[in-house]
This record gives C-alpha cells, structure tokens and sequence, in this order.
C-alpha cells in the first residue's frame, strides 16, 4: 500500500478563461501559478524527506 493511495482524490482545477483578463491580470494570475507552485514542490519535499526517514529507520531493523 503506498502513502498517496490514502490521500483523498481531487478534482482538476477549473481552467479560467484568460481572454478576459488584461495584461497586468495575467501577470499577476501567472505570479499567483508560480507561488502555488512552489507551495506545492515544498510540499513534495516535506513528504520524500519524512519517506526517506520511514526508509531509513527500517532498513536499521
């Protein structure tokens, strides 16, 4: 049994409809995307370290 099986399912995102938005609402969507983004690669982090210690606590025994 793997961690993420236990993890509750998501839905995609809505896509949002970017013809409406003007230059400056773009940018700012984009820099809100790339804060997520890393919100989400420390998340990964945060989870393979406390893996990598299960693992290695383990592999001890």
């Amino acid at each position: 049994m793997d961690w993420d099986d236990l993890d509750p399912k998501k839905k995609a995102a809505r896509l949002r409809d970017l013809g409406t938005l003007g230059i400056e609402e773009l940018r700012d969507y984009i820099a809100q995307l790339q804060a997520e983004i890393i919100r989400a690669e420390a998340a990964i982090a945060a989870k393979e370290k406390v893996k990598s210690g299960a693992e290695a606590l383990f592999k001890q025994a």
